[in-house]
């Protein structure tokens, strides 16, 4: 999504089930200020094609993606969404170096800014894995489809038991909920066109993802910021405020927006992370 170049460029990573779209009602709000704005679908997601086998949807292989993203975009400023948070985190890792990992280390492990990156921003993201309603929610997801433990059926099999699950529970939800009809063939075409296999190995990892936010936390030479809809329905807003709390990070709850202020509030969420960018390269600059 180019915009202007005035300002470093960002990189927008989304959350599961999701894809560049997400992030369309901000996109050109951010570029109008005079940046490029690059939006994302990970490895598997939408219109992104699907890794060879199930260790290609690992979170390290995942963040090694998101890492090679930033450096082929000139990327200064990381964004993850939900999921996409957690993805971005590992990337942000990653580029750090092994000194960042294993917590009996302590203290800081450079004063490089890994990649390049200037900023680093958690929306609607946790500290670890999902829990309460939307946790169980994705397990009776994986349970419908047959895929909550073990081994996963082959690729024709699986993609019909996603095709029902859409049929009859995910599209009659969406059609309750008065989503427009256009939006419902996008959303149709968009959780078909996933790969299966990524579907559920990203669900698998928002169930027992473990908190990293003390290794994170560790890299406080790049200002971060947690921003997150006052009605988050996934990570609550008091798991947001606390992680924030712990990595030194600037908080921003967004009014009259749940688990997806991109979409919900663009305008409060474009301002916000203008804002904040803004900030984090005149603090570089300076």
């Amino acid at each position: 999504m180019p915009g202007g170049c005035e300002r470093a460029p960002a990189l927008l990573v989304p959350g599961y089930t999701g894809s560049k779209e997400d992030f369309l009602a901000i996109a050109g709000l951010l570029a109008g200020r005079g940046r490029q704005v690059v939006a994302i679908d990970m490895r598997g997601q939408f219109e992104t094609p699907g890794a060879d086998d199930h260790e290609g949807y690992s979170p390290a292989a995942l963040g090694a993606d998101i890492a090679a993203l930033v450096e082929a975009t000139g990327a200064r400023h990381l964004l993850g969404h939900s999921y996409g948070g957690l993805i971005a985190r590992e990337g942000l890792l990653g580029m750090a170096g092994p000194g960042t990992t294993g917590l009996a280390e302590s203290g800081r492990v450079s004063s490089q800014v890994p990649g390049g990156v200037v900023s680093f921003t958690l929306m609607s993201s946790g500290p670890a894995a999902l829990t309460g309603p939307r946790a169980a929610e994705l397990r009776a997801m994986l349970a419908a489809i047959g895929v909550e433990d073990g081994d996963v059926p082959a690729l024709a099999e699986l993609r019909a038991k996603i095709f029902d699950l859409w049929q009859g529970y995910l599209k009659p939800q969406a059609e309750q909920a008065g989503v427009p009809g256009p939006i419902v063939a996008f959303l149709a075409r968009r959780m078909l066109g996933n790969d299966p296999h990524a579907l559920v190995q990203m669900a698998r990892h928002l169930l027992t993802a473990p908190d990293r936010t003390a290794e994170l936390s560790r890299l406080d030479w790049i200002p971060m910021l947690v921003v997150y809809g006052e009605n988050d329905n996934s990570w609550s807003p008091g798991a947001q405020e606390a992680m924030a709390g712990r990595l030194g990070a600037r908080r921003v709850c967004i009014p009259a927006a749940a688990h997806s202020p991109a979409v919900e509030a663009p305008a409060a969420t474009a301002t916000a992370l203008t804002r904040f960018w803004d900030e984090a390269e005149a603090a570089r600059a300076a």
